[in-house]
């Protein structure tokens, strides 16, 4: 097997601001908006680098999108931040209307998504949103797994034009993929290869899936994982390359299951090649306050849940 190293945890959320920086030295174009978390989403030296570039709008995020989308029509490039939930499900009447609708180039930057907001609790931890903008027409949709993979994708979505949401996270999580890495927007990672069942996971989940290709190893069990930061627009043909060999799948992530990775992935496999698939995610819950270790063991969002997912889908083939 192929094994990954933890070069040290980092936060994605880290990433995302490492990424920005880099952009604002180099794109002029770029600008920044905040709604009154400028720390938490780590655009600080962005803001320090850049004053004329950085607009605070304070806790007006439905303002920001709007002011968003106006900038694109002088040719500026966008980058809103706050958190998921407030980034989708406060200000999706703005997002449709004034920036999907329009194909506008603004892009949705979204820390402290999914479970592992942790203690903030149930209000602040949104488990919707990759459904709620994978349905927007002409929206991109990319899901993190590291620091290194988000600062890419944050430099890689400058260079595409039109709206993205771009997710990331809260807490400190290993960072194994690679420094120098080439993000290709729409391209899955193949990340182990295997003959037994494929993973296919997403966002923090990632990690977990390659602890669970271990585990599964010892047991004798082959396991293909794949890293699907692009959820929209899926790279489809990865998946079903890797599904012809194993003949089955589980999807990971740290989402509702209602309408994230493995509903686009189950969509997939019924056009293409029907195979026996287990969903490891939320299953139509909110969540909760706790830890973020706390919540993803309560949730079964981990590599124990991923091997067991591995040995009940197998089964069934």
């Amino acid at each position: 097997m192929k094994k990954y190293i933890d070069s040290g945890a980092k936060d994605t959320r880290s990433g995302f601001g490492a990424g920005l920086t880099e952009l604002g030295k180099k794109n002029p174009d770029v600008v920044a908006l905040c709604a009154d978390l400028t720390g938490s989403l780590k655009m600080d030296e962005f803001k320090a680098n850049h004053p004329e570039r950085f607009f605070q709008v304070g806790i007006a995020e439905a303002n920001m999108m709007g002011l968003a989308a106006g900038m694109t029509i002088g040719g500026k490039i966008p980058f809103t931040g706050t958190f998921a939930n407030f980034s989708t499900g406060r200000v999706y009447d703005q997002i449709r209307q004034s920036i999907a609708y329009s194909h506008k180039n603004v892009k949705i930057c979204a820390s402290h998504a999914g479970l592992t907001l942790g203690e903030d609790g149930a209000t602040h931890q949104i488990l919707e949103d990759i459904g709620l903008m994978k349905m927007l027409p002409g929206m991109t949709v990319i899901n993190t797994c590291d620091f290194n993979q988000t600062k890419a994708a944050t430099i890689a979505i400058a260079d595409h034009h039109g709206p993205v949401y771009l997710r990331f996270g809260r807490p400190k999580v290993a960072n194994f993929t690679a420094e120098d890495q080439v993000f290709e927007i729409g391209k899955a990672v193949l990340l182990q290869e295997g003959t037994d069942v494929t993973i296919v996971a997403t966002g923090h989940l990632v990690w977990e899936a390659l602890q669970a290709a271990e585990q599964l190893n010892d047991l004798g069990i082959s396991a293909e994982v794949i890293n699907i930061h692009t959820i929209k627009p899926l790279d489809e043909e990865a998946i079903l390359a890797s599904v012809s060999k194993t003949a089955c799948v589980v999807t990971a992530e740290e989402h509702n299951y209602y309408g994230g990775l493995g509903e686009s992935v189950a969509r997939t496999l019924t056009k293409n090649n029907p195979a026996p698939q287990e969903f490891v995610a939320t299953m139509d819950t909110f969540g909760e306050s706790g830890t973020p270790a706390q919540l993803m063991e309560k949730y079964g969002l981990n590599a124990a849940s991923i091997v067991e997912a591995s040995k009940k889908v197998i089964a069934r083939k």
